[in-house]
């Protein structure tokens, strides 16, 4: 009987200590999650103390969940539009910010203008843009500078028909496109496209004065061709800051153009002057030849001589006759050439 009363009491003692153990891990438990679950049941967003533990087991913070929930249940947000504490540990899982997304549709609801489901705000998130700002931007618009601050060129250089060069600062009002926030180009597109819209209407322009008179008429060509196609944002309008007047670009290309056709010239003159001075020079060597064959020829002559003295066709008397007619051949020469001389 004793034996039986001990291990009466030692089962006792088990079963009270594993209840004391189970108490005081349901009052642990009770007190982390006590005002989760209290703000939870109060405000309707109908997230139990098992969901908060299975939240802890999936490693999701309970807080973030819970009230984010909170915040789409008191904006009005329902389950049937996707925001259920389901959908929001599976975003942020997925590495999302939750209450930044919340709150983005919230900012959208708020706006009545926008519409954004759950579906889509998580997907922005996901894919790395600020889901909020974009919101925001969509309500307000937001003014880009062209060129951007800080760009190597304080302005947008573009020369008219007429040669004279024109310095435009422009400034974009774009509005966020939410259906093409997802793989649509940013600013630095935009920034991009109406540099080049700018310098293809001042270049398509008569004169500069047609620019100066009418600003508004770049704004127009601009706009007309559609330059916020497959970006994450819609032009509302595009307005020029400021406008100024610089060179004179056609001036310049034409007198650079006079010098390059100047050097063309003198190297063309060049040319010809090597031409002719290779031409004399060959002129010259040509008369030195035709002296040189002259005197071969006239050394031959007494070679003739000779040959016919000894051959006895020309006499003594024959050879002083042709000795006197030389000489005076020479003596009319000398003659001839002595009032040249003076």
């Amino acid at each position: 009987m004793l034996a039986e009363a001990n291990v009466g009491q030692l089962v006792m003692l088990v079963v009270i200590l594993a209840v004391v153990i189970f108490a005081l891990v349901a009052f642990a438990v009770f007190a982390r999650y006590f005002r989760l679950l209290i703000q939870s049941i109060t405000t309707g967003a109908r997230i139990g103390l098992f969901d908060l533990l299975g939240m802890t087991f999936r490693k999701v913070n309970p807080t973030v969940i819970v009230r984010s929930k909170i915040m789409a249940v008191q904006a009005g947000l329902t389950d049937d539009m996707g925001i259920t504490s389901k959908t929001l540990e599976a975003h942020y899982l997925a590495g999302g910010n939750v209450p930044l997304v919340i709150r983005s549709i919230i900012a959208a609801k708020k706006a009545r203008t926008i519409n954004l489901d759950f579906k889509l705000a998580t997907a922005i998130d996901l894919a790395g843009r600020n889901v909020l700002e974009a919101v925001q931007t969509s309500v307000y618009p937001k003014v880009i500078d062209c060129p951007a601050r800080g760009a190597a060129r304080e302005s947008l250089d573009a020369v008219a028909k007429n040669g004279i060069q024109l310095k435009v600062k422009a400034r974009v009002t774009v509005r966020a496109n939410l259906n093409q926030l997802i793989g649509g180009a940013t600013e630095e597109t935009i920034i991009a496209r109406v540099g080049e819209g700018i310098v293809s209407a001042i270049g398509s322009s008569d004169s500069h004065t047609q620019v100066l008179q009418n600003p508004d008429r770049i704004s127009k060509a601009v706009l007309a061709r559609r330059l916020d196609s497959q970006t994450a944002f819609e032009i509302v309008s595009i307005d020029i800051a400021d406008i100024e007047v610089g060179d004179n670009i056609g001036a310049r290309l034409q007198a650079d153009q006079a010098e390059a056709d100047t050097r063309v010239a003198r190297a063309n003159a060049e040319g010809r002057r090597a031409m002719a001075v290779a031409q004399e020079q060959e002129m010259i060597a040509q008369v030195e030849e035709s002296r040189a064959r002259v005197v071969e020829a006239e050394a031959e002559i007494p070679k003739a001589i000779a040959a016919a003295f000894r051959d006895g066709q020309l006499g003594i008397m024959d050879y002083y006759k042709l000795r006197n007619v030389q000489a005076d051949t020479d003596m009319r020469k000398s003659i001839a050439g002595t009032p040249l001389s003076k």
